[in-house]
């Protein structure tokens, strides 16, 4: 008996000592690189090697109580993986009782076994089973088993110390492997924060002086400013809110990237996005009804597990995807919108370093949009104060040297006797009256800025006679009757302008007048009972002088027939009806 105890004592020794060099051959092999996946694939191949078994697992965790994050196998081909398609996922069976008891589990026939949970369709057959915990400092890293040794008998006890040396190197092959990753995964996220602020701060300018400096005048005589100033701002917002969202998706490796900002309504809508197919999710909304929006836009970020099933998102983008972070892009208190990035149904899901990360990449992108919008601000402004002064000069300097030169062509005018000089002067003025209103419309062009909404009608009758104050030296008075801004339609507004700007312009050339008043009225009717506008200019001045250039009426005229409306003069301000009044008229 004990020679026979003592041969086999001296057989598992000669065993052991002829495993030793297999062993620390597969600990070197274990051992060599960096990256986290060729890692979990070289410890799996390496186990399989050293007990002679035909197929090995690995599950990684990171995090203890956790889904596995990582699986790998050795010896099942690519074709039986896809038909297997569902990875076990750590909490059951006996791999979720190797990482609960972090004790190594040996069996000849794991079918047998009552914590076994069976496999899936198309798994291969499997028998005799030896697993091992994967641990380091008393952290669970995830857990390493083989099955099937490959002379058909049961792993040993040999094996299955050789099993448990194996991962304990394993874990610390992995535990310098993820670190290496998270040190990747930071320098990643914070060149990609680097590249967002770079490309929202050095991009061009939306506003260019040189490209607005200018108003142009419609035929109708109303004046508008240039549009590409508002639509490339536009342009430039959508592209800095589409780097961002394509920068997300790249670092956090997810399905999709979209910035949402807050709708009217309450709710959130996607404005930007970086996906396959990006024009489908443009314009997706998240209701306001959404538990989750209101969360949002008071600045807490909130990780979803599965969007297809949880309840808060109420939203048609939630059944395309899985796993999610919804981030709230602030800064100083202020929310600018949504950062989203969904991962695809069935992926893992985020864990919290990458959580951590994305959060503090959504504050940086937060902080370098509002430093480009600070920074496209003061463009703005500089533009602003250009067109102001470009206005300044236009109006103090230009008109009123033109003005200065029509009342000396109608000077020589009065004073010449020949018919062919006067009508020459005569035309030469009117030209002169033209170009004035052209000037004064670039000017009211350039004092309107482009994200501006179009100014109701009584704004631009006050600005028209502000800008007629300077050359009068008094104010005209002014009078409002009725819904002036929404009664008057757009065409007839455009016309009125444009009709109070010629009656102005006659009075200050002609009139001599002390006294003007300026009545709007969007309750009047035409003689057939027509709901009207009517504009009427009074003045105390000299009155219209019998056989005087009346060119100026006859624009009136034609303005108010084209409308369907009329112009006619009457007694004015003066004593006894001295002056002029022009009234002018169309239908609402």
């Amino acid at each position: 008996m004990e020679a026979d105890m003592e041969r086999r004592l001296q057989s598992r020794s000669t065993e052991l000592t002829a495993r030793v060099p297999q062993l620390l051959e597969a600990m070197r092999s274990v051992g060599t690189g960096l990256e986290l996946h060729s890692t979990l694939d070289r410890i799996c191949e390496t186990a399989a090697r050293l007990v002679g078994a035909r197929y090995a697992a690995l599950g990684a965790v990171e995090e203890a109580g956790g889904p596995l994050s990582d699986f790998v196998t050795y010896g099942v081909d690519a074709d039986v993986e896809r038909r297997i398609g569902r990875r076990p996922d750590g909490h059951s069976g006996l791999l979720g009782e190797l990482i609960r008891r972090s004790e190594p589990i040996r069996l000849a026939d794991l079918t047998a076994d009552p914590r076994a949970v069976g496999f899936p369709p198309h798994h291969p057959p499997m028998r005799t089973f030896l697993g091992v915990p994967i641990r380091v400092q008393g952290e669970s890293l995830g857990n390493l088993y083989v099955t099937e040794k490959h002379d058909g008998a049961e792993f040993t006890e040999h094996d299955q110390h050789m099993m448990r040396v194996l991962a304990t190197e394993a874990g610390l092959a992995i535990g310098n492997a993820r670190l290496y990753e998270a040190a990747r995964r930071r320098e990643r996220w914070i060149d990609g924060s680097v590249a967002v602020t770079t490309a929202l701060l050095s991009g061009n300018s939306a506003d260019h002086p040189a490209e607005h400096v200018d108003g142009t005048e419609h035929v109708d005589g109303t004046a508008r400013a240039d549009r590409p100033e508002h639509t490339d701002s536009a342009e430039h917002t959508h592209h800095a809110l589409t780097v961002v969202a394509e920068q997300a998706r790249r670092l956090a490796d997810s399905a999709a990237g979209f910035v949402l900002l807050p709708t009217p309504e309450g709710g959130l809508e996607v404005v930007a996005a970086s996906a396959d197919n990006p024009e489908v999710f443009l314009g997706a909304r998240i209701s306001g009804k959404s538990p989750v929006v209101a969360q949002l836009l008071a600045g807490e970020a909130t990780y979803v597990a599965d969007c297809t099933t949880d309840p808060r998102l109420i939203s048609p983008l939630a059944s395309r995807f899985g796993p999610a972070m919804l981030l709230p892009l602030h800064s100083d208190g202020r929310v600018l919108g949504v950062l989203v990035t969904p991962r695809a149904i069935g992926a893992r899901p985020y864990t919290d370093s990458e959580r951590t990360l994305a959060t503090q990449f959504a504050s940086q992108a937060a902080l370098a949009l509002m430093m480009a919008e600070a920074q496209r601000d003061r463009e703005r402004l500089a533009v602003y104060e250009d067109r102001d002064r470009i206005a300044r000069d236009l109006h103090d300097l230009v008109i009123q040297r033109l003005f200065a030169a029509g009342m000396m062509l109608e000077t020589a005018q009065r004073h010449s006797d020949v018919p062919e000089v006067r009508s020459g002067v005569g035309r030469a003025v009117d030209e002169l009256d033209v170009t004035i209103q052209e000037i004064r419309t670039a000017i009211f062009a350039l004092q309107q800025g482009p994200a501006e909404a179009p100014s109701g009608l009584r704004t631009r009758v006050l600005r028209e006679i502000n800008m007629a104050a300077v050359p009068l030296g008094f104010k005209p008075t002014h009078r409002f009757v009725g819904a002036v801004d929404s009664a008057v339609g757009e065409l007839t507004g455009k016309n009125l302008i444009a009709a109070l700007r010629e009656a102005l312009s006659n009075t200050f050339r002609h009139a001599r007048a002390s006294r003007i008043h300026v009545t709007v009225d969007a309750n009047a009717r035409l003689p057939d009972g027509t709901p009207a506008v009517r504009l009427s200019v009074a003045d105390d001045g000299v009155g219209i002088p019998a056989g005087g250039r009346r060119s100026g009426l006859r624009n009136l005229g034609r303005r108010a027939e084209s409308l369907g409306g009329s112009s006619e003069v009457g007694p004015g301000l003066g004593e006894h009806g001295a002056g002029t009044t022009v009234l002018w008229q169309a239908p609402l």
